[in-house]
């Protein structure tokens, strides 16, 4: 994937996991095998979200959008309030030789992941989801993609346009 020349990884599919009880996540080789640490960086910045979600952004790219952002040092509240609990969520975990990475234990504790779980490829970024829930949730996500679709393209055009 290109963006403003600099190549992205591109994270796509799914792959079952597990949690181990030492808190640690294998990162699945499919994805792994796209990593370059010179231009990857050596670890990954994990975030917990809500709905139980952690987000997965190689240290690299998490430091190339973060740097993307409108910066002063006058934010308004909300921005300051945002970025304080975003950023201050943000944990950069190291990857072991085996390829696992070990999750801090308050992002579990807010997330509620332990166990099964679902490696999700999303875009620029990976998501571990609970593995029932994601299985739940899988046909009635499909069935709104192309509604989802239509509003995301309304918005970029909104955006595009300036409103």
């Amino acid at each position: 994937m290109h963006s403003h020349g600099v190549v992205q990884l591109l994270f796509i599919g799914t792959s079952e996991h597990s949690i181990d009880p030492k808190a640690r996540l294998a990162i699945p080789a499919k994805y792994r095998n796209q990593w370059d640490p010179n231009k990857d960086g050596t670890a990954w910045v994990v975030i917990p979200w809500p709905g139980g979600i952690l987000r997965l952004y190689t240290e690299s790219d998490f430091e190339k959008l973060a740097a993307a952002e409108h910066n002063t040092l006058t934010p308004s509240r909300g921005v300051a309030d945002f970025e304080a609990g975003f950023f201050g969520f943000a944990e950069r975990c190291e990857m072991d030789s085996a390829g696992r990475i070990t999750l801090p234990k308050k992002h579990l504790e807010f997330t509620k992941l332990k166990g099964d779980v679902v490696v999700v490829g999303a875009r620029n970024r990976l998501e571990v989801r609970d593995k029932a829930s994601w299985l739940a949730e899988e046909p009635g996500r499909f069935a709104l993609l192309g509604t989802l679709a239509d509003q995301v393209t309304a918005q970029r055009t909104a955006a595009a346009a300036g409103q």
